[in-house]
């Protein structure tokens, strides 16, 4: 490492380097994808599935993690297994010129600059929206084309749907994330695929511009495949004028980022700490709120239960978030016990 790079805070390396090996993974996945064997197996239900790319990428992740930060707490999606094991293919991020290039651009507020890496915990989903990745690929498969009359919508949307999550905690809370979108531009031949965005709490953001959702609508994204009464009633409670129903906890905030979404409502015990680290920390970052469905903050200490058991509820930049979480009902947050 060069005196340079010793000038530089922590938290900024990590972020500069997360990008890169997020990068990285995005290859994995495609590559994984283009090869047609996805070795899909189900885990918790059949609605909860691991495919080869989420085990690829994650060991990916995980070892080159480990070799640039070995005091860092790393907790993945795939379990223990897949973290311990360290067969996968390690990543040199500072071999990536244009992550090097951009760490010193990365501003670290004062706070922060001085987080020591054995106070991390570096939460990661190597691929969120595993349902929609599968999804897509059968479609492809199938030789669906335009709208999928199975599923109601562009097959090839649900490419949209696909992020890498790398979160990174200090003293529980979300302090960093990088979402990377693996098939960012898939809709232009020929064009270069994937797109990352990265963030500091009260530092600042890359990778994309931030939108703010346009006045006079209440735009609300939520879950396509996890409703529940309890789910619609939160979602019911907060007027809207438009409901977007998709995958991935990654997707649904670069909804809020973007401009196409006010609020995110999932009052719902179905996510976990590496679906919200990542991106919680980039909202934040960029303006915006993430919280339980009850306005309680998300711990994120490494020995703390991985579910977030109490739902998200998230409002874009220059929303009144406390508006929301004023509109949901006292049933629905009695329904969600920690």
């Amino acid at each position: 490492m060069s005196v340079a790079a010793n000038t530089i805070p922590l938290l900024s390396r990590v972020v500069g380097y997360s990008v890169a090996i997020a990068n990285n993974a995005g290859r994995i996945i495609r590559d994984i994808m283009k090869k047609g064997e996805l070795g899909i197996v189900e885990k918790e239900s059949a609605q909860d599935l691991q495919t080869e790319a989420d085990r690829a990428a994650q060991r990916s992740i995980i070892t080159s993690l480990q070799k640039c930060f070995p005091k860092s707490t790393i907790i993945g999606e795939e379990g223990e297994d897949e973290v311990n094991d360290l067969s996968g293919q390690v990543f040199d991020p500072s071999s990536d010129s244009s992550s090097s290039s951009s760490i010193s651009s990365i501003n670290c507020p004062p706070q922060l600059t001085t987080v020591a890496e054995e106070e991390l915990v570096i939460w990661v989903d190597p691929l969120d929206g595993t349902a929609e990745y599968t999804q897509a690929h059968e479609c492809r498969i199938s030789g669906h084309l335009g709208v999928c009359k199975t599923l109601g919508l562009s097959c090839e949307s649900l490419l949209d749907h696909v992020t890498v999550l790398i979160g990174i905690a200090s003293g529980g809370k979300a302090v960093g994330g990088v979402i990377h979108q693996p098939y960012y531009n898939y809709q232009n031949p020929g064009a270069e695929l994937g797109r990352t965005i990265w963030g500091i709490v009260g530092g600042s953001v890359g990778g994309m511009p931030i939108v703010a959702p346009p006045e006079g609508k209440v735009i609300v994204t939520t879950t396509r495949s996890h409703s529940s009464s309890t789910v619609n009633d939160a979602v019911a409670a907060v007027s809207p004028t438009e409901v977007l129903r998709v995958g991935g906890a990654g997707h649904k905030v670069m909804l809020l980022l973007e401009g196409k979404a006010h609020v995110y409502v999932f009052a719902s015990p179905g996510c976990k700490k590496w679906d919200t680290c990542a991106p919680q920390a980039i909202l934040e970052a960029a303006g915006g709120v993430l919280t339980d469905i009850k306005g309680n903050p998300i711990p994120y200490h490494a020995t703390v239960a991985h579910r977030n058991s109490t739902g998200v509820l998230a409002s874009a930049m220059g929303q009144d978030h406390q508006a929301f979480l004023a509109k949901i009902p006292l049933h629905v947050k009695d329904n969600l016990k920690a």
